[in-house]
């Protein structure tokens, strides 16, 4: 295909994470007819565990749809540490954590771009006359960033044909720049619409099929970050856990949503389930990502730091309770904002480890005609919103 005529989708599907393996799905298939390349910082192909192959940036594209994420604070140095191999993202840390300057320099020459946010681009980068959208994008850390940062942010945002953010943070901080934003809902919310024939055949077969013969009962999925590995989360997590297995009956399928670096850790789940009782909890294997789908969508809810394992079980009308990691302070939360922005009040946000147990009991007594009407809520308001852009593109 010639690049000057490609749509191109952009995002960090560069690699192992779940909402960005999710996003050019979705949106290829909420935009049917239309042929898209897939562009990220890095070539990778991510086919083997469900997602796409994606070469960096092409000359030129005609039209550039940032297809959702929290694509507007992720920095260069996140993000050349998140492509690497976990001992080389240990390695880099070790060397540049202490020296910005140093590490800038060095994301610069991994990622070989000069921005400072490498994945928000601008209108320079663009073929005459294309098209620059941005689709229910997210950047709850919008404070964190250094006001050069953000003025390279601004400059991209203010080029844009179409910007939608996913949470009111994220709409009021751009608010406050000058930047009006209208709000529009993740795309997974589309997930059980566009792939539940895929999703319901994953379920009786291989890893999925396996979960729920383990826990004939019912299970929660549950997932929790490297940001939880310290000894005092997991006796938090164990307590919280044992707890909710010892009081609803349920099995605890313990999932990763992301082997990327700075996402989930293999032996943090080994250490937790050393704490569980024996036989309430089982590794789930799988790192495909229909098998992650599955998981979520036969279980009867989720616990976790994950934003779209959040999403996901939203899509399917199920309980979900997040967990804002002991190191979140006073910072804004992505999932916490999220939930606040979408969903009905009675769902539990994001909870400090201490009070997994009440949460999980709480989001499990909500009623599901009430989720099932939220999440059929926001399917139409992520529909209207990407009408609104899709209009923008030439035909194909």
């Amino acid at each position: 295909m010639n690049s000057h005529h490609a749509s191109l989708l952009f995002g960090a599907f560069d690699r192992h994470n779940f909402g960005d393996l999710l996003f050019p799905h979705l949106l290829t298939a909420l935009l049917p007819g239309r042929a898209f390349e897939f562009a990220g910082l890095a070539s990778r192909d991510l086919r083997v565990c469900g997602g796409h192959r994606v070469a960096p940036l092409p000359a030129q594209p005609t039209q550039l749809i940032h297809a959702g994420g929290e694509l507007l604070t992720c920095t260069a140095w996140q993000a050349a540490v998140m492509l690497l191999d976990p001992s080389a993202a240990t390695e880099a840390i070790a060397r540049y954590d202490a020296d910005p300057d140093a590490g800038a320099a060095w994301a610069a020459r991994q990622l070989g771009t000069a921005r400072t946010m490498p994945y928000v681009v601008g209108r320079d980068a663009l073929a005459p006359g294309g098209k620059l959208i941005f689709n229910a994008v997210g950047g709850v850390e919008w404070n964190a960033l250094s006001s050069a940062q953000r003025d390279d942010v601004k400059a991209a945002l203010r080029q844009a044909d179409w910007l939608s953010v996913r949470d009111h943070v994220t709409q009021a901080a751009l608010r406050a720049e000058g930047i009006k934003a209208p709000l529009c809902p993740d795309p997974a919310v589309m997930l059980a619409d566009c792939f539940g024939e895929t999703i319901r055949r994953q379920k009786e077969q291989g890893d999925a099929k396996a979960m729920r013969d383990a826990f004939p009962q019912g299970y929660l999925a549950c997932q929790f970050s490297a940001d939880f590995a310290d000894d005092a989360s997991l006796d938090a997590l164990a307590r919280g856990l044992s707890g909710v297995a010892a009081a609803t009956g349920l099995g605890l399928a313990l999932f990763r949503a992301g082997a990327a670096p700075w996402h989930d850790d293999a032996a943090l789940y080994e250490k937790l389930q050393r704490r569980l009782p024996t036989g309430t909890a089982q590794l789930f294997p799988s790192l495909h990502l229909w098998d992650i789908c599955a998981l979520i969508a036969a279980s009867r809810g989720t616990v976790g730091s994950s934003l779209h394992g959040r999403i996901v079980a939203l899509a399917y009308g199920l309980p979900r309770v997040s967990l804002v990691p002991p190191q979140q302070g006073g910072r804004p939360d992505k999932r916490t904002a999220f939930a606040e922005t979408w969903e009905p009040d009675v769902m539990p946000r994001g909870v400090a480890l201490d009070r997994i147990e009440a949460a999980v009991l709480q989001a499990l007594a909500v009623p599901a005609d009430l989720l099932r009407e939220n999440a059929a809520s926001l399917r139409v308001r992520y529909l209207q919103s990407q009408a609104q852009w899709a209009r923008l593109l030439p035909p194909e």
